[in-house]
């Protein structure tokens, strides 16, 4: 029988915000903002059975401003934890026992940072079970023009797992644009070519040029150098070779005048890119898109996908009618032609849509209302979830004096368990990039900055434990 519930009351807030304010998931026209109804989202089952943990770090991920919306989480957080800590030392009388909640409190507050951090990792580096897309229409295909491997300089994904994550999010083909380097990707091609893994989806070789501006250099079939090549130079040499360049996210405002990349003969720009910004600017974007209309450029979208950051939420949706009866070459010159005729009729930029948008001028309490809008989310079966998991927290909290070791200890295993995994997790970058040496440079900045921060969190996280289960603290009285 359960003890001073708590769980009715979520529970009910829970259900209210999915029943009556619901906010649909759904794929929209990024040129249109229309949606998109021949396609939908699939939930993986993973999130839905543990949703708590896993809806919460995904739907946090997918914010628009990921990088400036989780420090502030961190902050109300912090803010709660101090008030509620503060609260709890007040009401025990003056003397030893409230220096000894002082000192708790003190010593949870590193742990509690380092907890986070923790969660900060995981929601940036792993591949957690996030909503993917599904296809419905009978001559659309699913196509990226931007990603990296390990074989790029900002890369940490391998050629494989680049592989399998792009067939898990629903592509049918995608180009790999490591920097100044394409011959890798063009003998892992080759390998799929030869039947050592399937054909679907379909790998293309690209190289990611980094002149006046990034250009995606698209269907790069054969040796290409670009050393000490001018941009006018390097355009024309893909071109003769039957391939596109794409000027990629052009709007961060680092390259040339728009009219500067059209004189080159660029095929097209990136409209959006989900490696940079969800939205940028929309008067900018307004501008790139009617100078794009105007002088017949096509308009891409940039997953710019690099093995870390946002999951998956942009996609191209090319009209190519036939695909799968189509050889692997023939597939390739059917997309490289429609981007070569800047036919944007055939062209969608799809993304992903879980709330409304809303501008970074004042982020400070919107942690409060992404969670608000994850809640509007939830179907039956996410709501179902969350009512489970609530009722065994219940019941884990009504028995834990009996049955499990105090709060302040807890907190220490804790945190030296995150310590573990990140200390784990930088071992292993350390590895990857010993293997790729000479490519990759963030595997050896990941692995220094994980190593030292979760050895200094081990160190103080085996300190507290010491001090917490095998010391006990003598108090004068």
């Amino acid at each position: 029988m359960l003890k001073k519930s708590f769980v009715a009351i979520p529970l009910i807030i829970i259900a209210i915000l999915a029943l009556f304010f619901h906010l649909d998931i759904h794929v929209i026209d990024a040129l249109t903002l229309d949606s998109l109804t021949s396609y939908g989202i699939h939930i993986q089952t993973w999130r839905i059975l543990f949703e708590p943990v896993l809806g919460l770090l995904l739907y946090f991920n997918r914010s628009i401003y990921p990088l400036q919306e989780l420090p502030i989480t961190l902050l109300w957080i912090m803010v709660f934890y101090i008030s509620l800590s503060l609260i709890k030392v007040f009401k025990v009388p003056a003397g030893a026992l409230r220096r000894q909640k002082v000192l708790r409190f003190l010593g949870n507050l590193p742990l509690l940072i380092g907890i986070y951090f923790s969660v900060f990792v995981v929601i940036l580096f792993l591949p957690l079970p996030n909503n993917t897309i599904v296809n419905n229409t009978s001559d659309e295909i699913l196509v990226t023009t931007h990603a990296h491997t390990e074989f790029s300089h900002d890369g940490l994904i391998s050629q494989d797992k680049m592989w399998e994550w792009h067939k898990r999010n629903g592509f049918d083909a995608f180009f790999i644009t490591d920097h100044a380097n394409h011959k890798k990707t063009l003998d892992f091609s080759s390998r799929q070519k030869d039947g050592q893994f399937p054909l679907d989806p379909l790998i293309m070789v690209g190289q990611e040029h980094s002149g006046s501006n990034h250009m995606s250099l698209l269907g790069l079939n054969c040796k290409f150098e670009t050393k000490g090549k001018s941009d006018s130079l390097i355009v024309d040499l893909v071109h003769n070779y039957g391939g596109a360049v794409i000027i990629n996210h052009w709007f961060d405002g680092k390259g040339n005048d728009k009219e500067f990349y059209k004189d080159l003969g660029a095929d097209g720009f990136e409209i959006e890119n989900v490696g940079k910004e969800l939205y940028y600017d929309r008067t900018k974007f307004k501008d790139l898109k009617k100078f794009c209309e105007e002088n017949k450029l096509l308009m891409i979208g940039g997953l710019d996908f690099h093995g870390y950051g946002r999951a998956c939420g942009i996609w191209n949706a090319f009209q190519i009618p036939n695909w799968h009866q189509m050889n692997p070459d023939e597939k390739e010159k059917s997309i490289l032609e429609i981007i070569r005729n800047r036919d944007q009729s055939r062209v969608k930029v799809l993304m992903y849509q879980d709330r409304p948008f809303y501008s970074e001028d004042n982020l400070l309490f919107q942690p409060f209302i992404t969670l608000v809008n994850y809640f509007r989310t939830l179907n039956f079966y996410q709501v179902l979830s969350w009512a489970i998991w609530l009722v065994l927290f219940q019941l884990l909290w009504n028995f834990r004096r009996e049955h499990f070791i105090p709060m302040h200890k807890r907190m220490a295993l804790t945190g030296l368990v995150s310590a573990l995994f990140l200390v784990a997790l930088g071992l292993y970058y350390m590895v990857r990039g010993n293997a790729v040496k000479g490519y990759s440079k963030v595997f050896a900045e990941y692995s220094s900055l994980l190593l030292t921060i979760g050895t200094v969190f081990m160190v103080y996280s085996l300190l507290t434990i010491y001090f917490r289960f095998f010391r006990k603290l003598k108090i004068n009285t």
